[in-house]
């Protein structure tokens, strides 16, 4: 742990947490002023090469352009079928392993003795000061158990009781659509909707929504992390002033429990009710952690597979045809989606031990990152990987959500918001067209989307 990450660890309990990072990022502007090192990279965009003219020794698939670019299948192909397991010694983000193939991420996924989530699990490192923790980059016992304080959230009994909630804002958002002319299918229904969930599994004040929107955007996109494109002064900002308002709904939620309110099963009142988490916001990097880290998974996931769900269906008319002649496909159609989307591109992990992997020799303390995306599209667990098809036998079996111990706890959330929404969707519109190649975002963690220009056809009435 850096020297600014280690003073507000000892400073949580006496110090505001929006107050901390407001001090670590005037200490972060006064050092990178001094020293031109310690500056945030900056990634230039240039044309990436076909693969077959890059030696396999110098491949590196964290290049945050891959995936905007539409390179990222055959690179990944290549390493499935000549390097599986491919040691990269000097990207921007220090050296690690990629794990490309199905069986080998799902066997690095499922061993937490031999490969730890700790510290962090996208490619590169915080930046100093914003060294939060959070339970997904954590191993067991700590990791079960704070995770087993917030996610009643999403227990059986929960979802049925927001399917009703979550169909009425499908519903309003949905019926103010403009039809029969172009608008950005992202800003209008992926991110609404995606902020509403957010607020409501938060009870976050409604008019403020699209903060938390703005603020998973912004975790997930520093440079240093993702080499994604946020700016270090916009970044420290956005963080003070999510900490600033989730450290205040903390405290409100507190005062009303005390003076009798019934506590709600929103994700805060879980944390205060559960023994292990009822003093979290005393450990304000925890705190601010698991909080970034729920926004960001209700977010990224479930947003960008809305979004790449209509682009598949464009590219693949013929589904699209299949659907509507039989929308009982709709729930193995949303598997599909997820799998072929793939909205988190890897997760990362850290050896534990030195050790073998498919004929690799791995050393302890080495980065180890399960491409996801990669395993999604492997010809030998999925037949016709890169195509399309909503009713695959298997899709179920993709690898979006991943495995074991750290296996996401929202998929079924963000299964049951995808088939409402394509429910909805049926019953209005004949036709979702996409009328150009949306805008993919920097990064080489989200496969997202900032904007997608569509235009609705009205389901015509008997």
């Amino acid at each position: 742990m850096k020297a600014i990450d280690q003073i507000i660890h000892k400073a949580q309990a006496t110090i505001p947490i929006d107050l901390q990072i407001r001090g670590a990022h005037l200490y972060q502007k006064v050092k990178r002023a001094a020293l031109p090192s310690a500056r945030s990279p900056v990634f230039i965009e240039r044309k990436i090469p076909n693969v077959a003219d890059v030696p396999l020794a110098e491949i590196d698939v964290s290049n945050p352009f891959l995936f905007r670019q539409g390179q990222w299948q055959s690179y990944f192909e290549r390493l499935r079928d000549e390097a599986p397991v491919h040691y990269q010694p000097h990207s921007p983000f220090g050296p690690f392993w990629s794990v490309t193939r199905y069986e080998d991420i799902l066997a690095v996924d499922k061993d937490h003795e031999r490969f730890s989530a700790e510290p962090f699990i996208v490619l590169g490192d915080a930046p100093e000061g914003l060294s939060v923790e959070m339970f997904i980059a954590m191993d067991p016992p700590k990791h079960d158990i704070q995770r087993q304080a917030v996610q009643g959230v999403v227990a059986p009994k929960n979802l049925k009781e927001m399917e009703g909630l979550i169909r009425q804002r499908v519903q309003e958002v949905l019926d103010h659509l403009p039809v029969d002319q172009p608008f950005d299918w992202v800003e209008r229904v992926s991110v609404e909707l995606t902020a509403r969930m957010l607020a409501t599994l938060l009870d976050f004040p409604y008019e403020q929504r699209h903060k938390l929107v703005y603020w998973s955007d912004l975790a997930a996109a520093s440079p240093e992390t993702t080499g994604g494109s946020a700016k270090m002064d916009e970044t420290f900002l956005g963080v003070a002033d999510m900490a600033r308002h989730f450290t205040a709904l903390w405290h409100d939620k507190a005062a009303r429990t005390a003076a009798g309110e019934a506590p709600g099963y929103d994700l805060i009142s879980l944390l205060q009710m559960h023994d292990s988490t009822k003093d979290l916001v005393s450990r304000p990097m925890e705190f601010l952690g698991n909080l970034a880290l729920l926004i960001v998974g209700g977010n990224d996931t479930t947003r960008n597979s809305m979004t790449g769900g209509v682009l598949a269906l464009n590219r693949y008319p013929d589904q699209f045809a299949k659907l509507k002649a039989d929308p009982k496909l709709i729930p193995n159609m949303v598997s599909e989606i997820i799998r072929w989307q793939t909205p988190l591109a890897y997760m990362r992990r850290v050896a534990k031990h030195d050790t073998m992997l498919n004929g690799q020799f791995i050393r302890k303390g080495d980065k180890v990152v399960m491409w996801y995306v990669s395993g999604n599209r492997d010809e030998r667990q999925f037949e016709h990987a890169n195509d399309f098809i909503i009713d695959r036998e298997n899709a179920r079996n993709h690898m979006s959500f991943g495995f074991g111990v750290h296996r996401c706890m929202g998929n079924r959330l963000a299964e049951l918001q995808l088939r409402i929404l394509w429910e909805e969707l049926l019953t209005r519109f004949e036709d979702i067209r996409v009328l150009s190649e949306p805008e993919i975002v920097q990064s080489n963690f989200v496969r997202g989307y900032s904007k997608m220009l569509v235009e609705l056809t009205r389901k015509q009435t008997p």
